[in-house]
């Protein structure tokens, strides 16, 4: 049967069809009447894929050998460590984020260790002029050697060009604005950022060249663009940030050479991004002394135990039904701590305003900050301040339990290296030989009366 000569797509969703008129899963999921917009079929790609397929012959597990210096070290520890150890020989990576929150800053720092190391590293802007790229080298201090820049969108112009060049590492800013001439559409529709990618892949595993993708994002933070892209993809990093904060988490959402669990961290400052080695110092910088209300939790983000100070506000409601703000925690699990607070443990928190906020912008969601959180709201209500001095951990259940978490041992080890003495850590958690001095508690009140008195 012959190949359509075009199809139908709907830019939104990407729902596909040989027939022109309105996508029917847009209608049916939000009521709208979105048309769909024509586009030619790409021509048969060349022998190139035919020629790498052919080249190899299906082996044994056993008989695969990893060769070494497949992977290579950026030079920057915060990317290696949420890589997986480094930079993989034809792997395929793209990083996300906001508008202004570092991606081309990161990536360009990257580019010029990388060159030092392994010439050459093309650089390819679509979005920015050559002018404006060596405008931020400069205040960051970044010299040429080993590094290409060129400005060009054309995708199969820079493919003809690799030949030539032979660039260890490709770094490509960014994807949406990068296009294919032979698809009629405009760069960064459904088909364009789809195929270009897929034509980068190709690139990427058939040349052994390490490419990197900066992608835009929606209003909602997902990555614009198809979901394909996403699978075709090695690793999908995520750059986040708060905008009135100067710090940066580098988070990995897959990665096929390593944990998707661990994150690096970044301060913003005038001369580009600086690596911070210690997260839990810069979270606990700021902290008040002998304050109701603070207590400090450890989040293990992957293998990296992050301390982060909890605050709790408790006052009487203004109005007739109590408010309840949380920044930095998830709202359904504050209201759910705050409930069994009052139950079992008896304190009338019912019709008073709480505030609930993870101090310098950061973020917890695993269950061992829940100790903290309840901690935290008690101590505000009854104006007792927790010793400074001592770390709050443990998953709290609906009937008032301390349940035991993972990774004691080494949050422990964090909050000795930074000068806390002593860890309240729910009873089942107390065992062997630890770095701090604990107290082992089985219920919410038994937290409470250690604490609190």
């Amino acid at each position: 049967m012959p190949r359509p000569t075009s199809v139908y797509r709907c830019q939104q969703c990407g729902f596909a069809t040989p027939k022109p008129g309105t996508c029917p899963d847009c209608r049916r999921t939000t009521g709208e009447l979105v048309p769909l917009v024509e586009e030619r079929a790409a021509p048969a790609p060349s022998g190139r894929r035919g020629a790498i397929a052919a080249g190899t012959r299906p082996m044994p597990l056993t008989d695969v050998v990893m060769e070494r210096g497949d992977r290579t070290l950026t030079g920057i520890g915060e990317l290696d460590r949420v890589l997986g150890g480094g930079l993989v020989r034809g792997s395929l990576i793209l990083i996300g984020g906001d508008p202004g929150i570092g991606k081309s800053t990161l990536v360009l720092d990257a580019a010029r260790r990388l060159a030092q190391m392994t010439p050459p590293v093309l650089y390819v802007t679509a979005e920015e002029s050559a002018a404006q790229v060596k405008m931020r080298a400069d205040r960051l201090g970044i010299r040429g050697d080993g590094l290409l820049l060129w400005a060009e969108s054309d995708l199969s112009a820079v493919q003809a060009e690799l030949d030539a060049v032979k660039p260890r590492v490709l770094i490509v800013d960014s994807i949406q604005t990068v296009f294919l001439p032979a698809l009629e559409s405009a760069p960064g529709s459904v088909a364009q950022v789809r195929e270009c990618g897929a034509r980068l892949m190709t690139l990427a595993k058939g040349r052994s060249i390490a490419t990197f993708l900066v992608g835009h994002v929606t209003k909602d933070g997902a990555l614009a663009g198809p979901r394909v892209l996403e699978h075709l993809v090695d690793t999908v990093l995520y750059f986040e940030g708060e905008q009135h904060h100067a710090y940066r988490v580098l988070r990995a959402v897959k990665n096929r050479f390593g944990s998707t669990n661990e994150i690096g961290v970044f301060e913003m400052a005038t001369s580009g991004l600086v690596e911070v080695p210690n997260p839990s110092g810069f979270f606990l910088a700021e902290r008040p002394a002998d304050a109701p209300g603070s207590v400090v939790v450890s989040a293990l983000e992957g293998t990296r135990p992050l301390l982060l100070e909890l605050q709790a506000l408790v006052t009487r409601a203004s109005f007739g039904t109590p408010r309840r703000t949380v920044l930095g925690a998830d709202y359904n699990r504050v209201c759910l701590l705050l409930a069994v607070l009052e139950k079992r443990a008896g304190l009338p928190i019912g019709s008073q305003d709480v505030f609930v906020n993870v101090a310098g912008g950061g973020k917890v969601v695993e269950p061992a900050a829940d100790l903290g959180i309840i901690i935290a709201a008690a101590s505000s209500y009854l104006e007792r301040p927790v010793a400074p001095d001592v770390l709050v951990l443990g998953e709290v259940g609906l009937t008032g339990e301390v349940r035991a978490v993972n990774g004691v041992d080494v949050r422990l080890r964090a909050a000795a290296q930074l000068g806390f003495k002593s860890a309240i850590v729910p009873r089942s958690n107390v065992e062997g030989a630890l770095p701090l001095s604990v107290k082992g508690v089985a219920t919410v009140s038994d937290a409470l009366a250690a604490l609190l008195g």
